[in-house]
């Protein structure tokens, strides 16, 4: 009951902080209420025993992306913050395909057969499992690289537009 209890919870959590993340005016306070939401699903990741994604999800979603997203929005938007609206003028669109994506995803997850079968076993640690495929070249590495370059540059293009004249 109580793990019910947290569930819900934590669920509302997530919910509210997602529509305030897309629904608040303040690009500053949309990146904090996005910590809020990455931090309700860490809560999710550990209840479900999972330690390493919640702390892979506090580590690198909140402590890496999220304030770097910060820091980007916070060295980038100061000279725009009087001059141009805050706001996307096509939010109806996207709230149409958003609630298109909702149901197709509700769809696919109510005709799964196996929603609720067990789990097999897993040979092996999956943590070194996991390890093995991010630096394997025949795995993730390259994507995994991709993206560490990408992040890199739009932090030092924030750096560069925020001291540019």
């Amino acid at each position: 009951m109580a793990e019910q209890i947290i569930f819900v919870l934590t669920a509302a959590l997530i919910i509210s902080s997602a529509l305030m993340v897309v629904t608040t005016r303040n690009l500053i306070h949309a990146a904090l209420w996005l910590v809020s939401t990455l931090f309700g699903v860490a809560i999710l990741y550990a209840k479900l025993d999972a330690s390493f994604l919640a702390v892979a999800q506090v580590v690198v979603y909140i402590g890496a992306i999220a304030i770097m997203f910060i820091f980007a929005v916070m060295l980038t938007r100061r000279d725009l913050l009087d001059k141009v609206s805050q706001t996307n003028k096509n939010w109806p669109v996207a709230l149409l395909i958003a609630l298109l994506s909702f149901g197709g995803l509700f769809l696919t997850v109510r005709e799964l057969n196996n929603f609720n079968a067990e789990r097999g076993a897993v040979s092996g640690d999956p943590l070194m499992a996991l390890a093995n495929a991010l630096v394997s070249p025949n795995a993730y590495v390259l994507p995994f690289e991709v993206a560490s370059i990408l992040l890199l540059a739009a932090l030092v293009g924030a750096v560069y537009v925020a001291y540019r004249k």
